[in-house]
């Protein structure tokens, strides 16, 4: 803490020279008598009742006590218990082969069109298995099979969705480009849920 700045907050600045020239500085400050003070050059007895109120304030911050770091990761892991959930969850993740490619070709509304009709597809096929569409990114899609309803095969489940998802996007006819292909991913285990942030799509 700078002294100079301490004297400016309790609009008494005007003793900062005095201070500094007596070498007064936050580890002197907390001490300060009356009788300090008044060799200070405080000679106004409602500037050294300011002061001397300030000080004590100084004092009450010094004498309080710091919490224990051992205590803090007991905090925590107590405050994560009431929310955090240990589950078997599947994370699917599927994006169009090409769509760099696919975009600087097509025409941004033709383009659109077919991103929503290959999300479209993903969505029924993840439905129809009992997954949950989380986050739709651009060409990308990710899903959960387990959260938030589980069932004893999600990881089948997913494998199920993710063969039909390749299947009817290579369908998935677009005039004068041809057909789609998609790349799906799967990963399965355990994790730890949290409490959900964010709203809509950007839920996570």
């Amino acid at each position: 803490m700078d002294v100079g700045d301490w004297l400016r907050r309790h609009g008494l600045e005007q003793y900062e020279a005095a201070f500094r020239e007596n070498k007064i500085d936050d580890t002197v400050l907390p001490t300060l008598t009356a009788e300090d003070l008044k060799d200070l050059g405080v000679g106004f007895v409602g500037h050294r009742r300011k002061l001397l109120d300030a000080i004590a304030a100084l004092r009450a911050q010094v004498a309080a006590p710091t919490p224990l770091l051992s205590d803090a990761p007991l905090a925590i892991d107590n405050a994560a218990k009431d929310t955090a959930e240990r589950r078997q969850v599947t994370v699917m993740f599927s994006d169009l082969v090409g769509s760099t490619a696919l975009s600087a070709r097509m025409d941004p509304e033709d383009l659109r069109e077919v991103i929503a009709a290959y999300q479209k597809c993903v969505a029924e096929a993840v439905r129809r298995f009992g997954g949950f569409v989380a986050k739709y990114m651009g060409d990308g899609v990710l899903v959960y099979f387990g959260y938030p309803k589980a069932h004893e095969d999600d990881a089948e489940r997913a494998v199920r969705a993710g063969l039909a998802i390749v299947d009817s996007i290579a369908r998935l006819a677009i005039p004068a480009q041809g057909g789609l292909a998609v790349r799906v991913g799967i990963a399965t285990g355990l994790v730890v849920l949290g409490d959900l942030i964010g709203e809509g799509g950007a839920q996570e």
